[in-house]
């Protein structure tokens, strides 16, 4: 049983020398083998334990990784047909720091094509489920890494977050996910899709395991040169501090965007901070209302850019039966790229185009400088803010694949976020009436992850939802 246990936990397991990292591994195993038919988390599992001799706190405990960041020697897919038989030639910076803490890799995790998409249904491998119900999505892009951590089918993982890719499925599996500061983590070695957004996180059982993990993958690294050069704190130790006299915004215009039960939830985690001694007041952030508009000509105008090198040329899928170099190239880019990742190509294509360029991609840009400084104007008054992270529970698996506009209205609470480049995490804070989980997400300044882990903290031991994870 030991795949229900927290990293933390197994890290003073293994401390004290009551189990093995080989009987973690082999508990995981064991679970996977149970559990991914049903819910197709996992794109590839590495059936062998393979110890690490670098003597870190990780001490050989198994992290599960998102399938678009490279581990040298393994494939990466991002479960594109494009890429589905591309070997990893070396290690993405965050996987070569959890290496030097003594991590050891189980498997690599089912996601949306190339991170496009909000319930991981357009991967190439087939759609994950969400442990809470076989029948619902789980969320995405990162829907594998979250429905892995919630199922007990990994103790920990990391996803990849452009517009709400951690936070939603962490949101819609009953799990933790943060999306640290634009810049705080390398993304040296992540697949890109929008590189002034795109950003690695952890997605944990608990906010204590999000500390650990962000304390190893935070830093400066001379590889990405997004990567700020700003000192990485233990973020460990603002957990379990008091909270009293934190300065809390409230963004309660999206309420009425809202589910019943999301409003139900958020008014009891109001409630709840109110009672750690948090002084909460509504904020206003009156250009976040256009920031779907805004991230839906940004990042495609960045992904068809970033998705340019995948022609047959050099690596990954080529088609058969071509004339000429120009025939290869459409062959090779219709039948290796899905329907949604040709959708966003075509968008990003378009609004950089002679003559729309002025008209969409730059008044995207000015926009999106609006959203930033709506957040810096609150985070002159607030330590953080609060919202919902998903307008509702989890949906049915197809209900929404054939409609475009209403899939990417599910980041609608997320991608604010991701333009102003701050920090946000979603933790549990509710329970459906159809026995889905909800999501708080909590957001600060740039940089202020320390805020971020002394609510989070301080509201998980009020609400606390491990409990109740499908772990049986």
């Amino acid at each position: 049983m030991l795949y229900k246990e927290t990293l933390h936990k197994l890290i003073e397991l293994t401390d004290n020398k009551e189990v093995t990292p080989k009987d973690i591994y082999d508990s995981l195993l064991r679970r996977i083998k149970q559990k991914d038919t049903d819910i197709n988390a996992y794109v590839s599992v590495f059936e062998e334990f393979a110890p690490n001799d670098k003597t870190g706190i990780l001490r050989n405990i198994p992290i599960t990784i998102k399938d678009n960041m490279h581990i040298k020697g393994k494939k990466t897919t991002c479960s594109s047909k494009i890429l589905e038989n591309y070997t990893a030639i070396f290690d993405a910076t965050v996987v070569e720091k959890l290496k030097n803490e003594g991590s050891v890799f189980i498997g690599k995790t089912n996601l949306d094509e190339f991170a496009m998409g909000s319930s991981t249904e357009t991967s190439y491998f087939g759609t994950t489920r969400n442990p809470w119900d076989l029948t619902k999505i789980p969320g995405g892009s990162s829907g594998g890494s979250a429905a892995a951590v919630a199922s007990g089918e990994a103790i920990c993982a990391l996803g990849s977050d452009t517009g709400g890719s951690i936070r939603q499925p962490a949101a819609l599996c009953g799990v933790v996910g943060l999306k640290p500061t634009y810049g705080r983590v390398s993304r040296y070695g992540l697949v890109a899709f929008a590189s002034s957004l795109d950003q690695i996180g952890p997605i944990t059982k608990d906010v204590e395991d999000a500390a650990i993990l962000m304390n190893i993958i935070s830093g400066k690294d001379p590889k990405d040169s997004t990567s700020a050069d700003v000192a990485v704190d233990d973020f460990t130790k603002y957990l379990n501090t008091d909270i009293s006299g934190m300065k809390i915004g409230v963004y309660d215009k999206v309420l009425q965007d809202c589910s019943s039960d999301v409003g139900k939830s958020m008014e009891e985690s109001i409630d709840i901070f109110r009672r750690l001694g948090c002084e909460l007041t509504s904020v206003d952030l009156p250009n976040a209302k256009y920031a779907v508009s805004d991230y839906y000509i940004i990042a495609p105008a960045e992904a068809s850019s970033n998705l340019e090198r995948y022609d047959g040329v050099k690596y990954g899928f080529r088609a058969d039966n071509y004339e000429n170099l120009k025939d290869m190239y459409i062959k090779t880019r219709s039948q290796g790229f899905g329907t949604e990742v040709k959708r966003r190509i075509m968008l990003g294509t378009y609004v950089l185009s002679s003559g729309y360029y002025d008209a969409y991609y730059l008044k995207a840009q000015k926009l999106r400088g609006l959203i930033k400084q709506d957040f810096d104007r609150a985070f002159e008054q607030f330590d953080v803010i609060i919202a919902p992270t998903t307008p509702t529970e989890a949906f049915g698996i197809g209900e929404k694949a054939n409609n475009p506009l209403q899939m990417y209205l599910s980041d609608i609470f997320t991608i604010p976020a991701s333009l102003a480049a701050i920090p946000a995490i979603s933790i549990p804070n509710g329970i459906s009436k159809n026995s889905l989980p909800l999501g708080l997400q909590i957001m600060a300044n740039v940089f202020r992850e320390d805020n971020i882990f002394k609510c989070a903290s301080a509201y998980e031991k009020e609400f606390n939802i491990i409990k109740n994870l499908p772990l049986d």
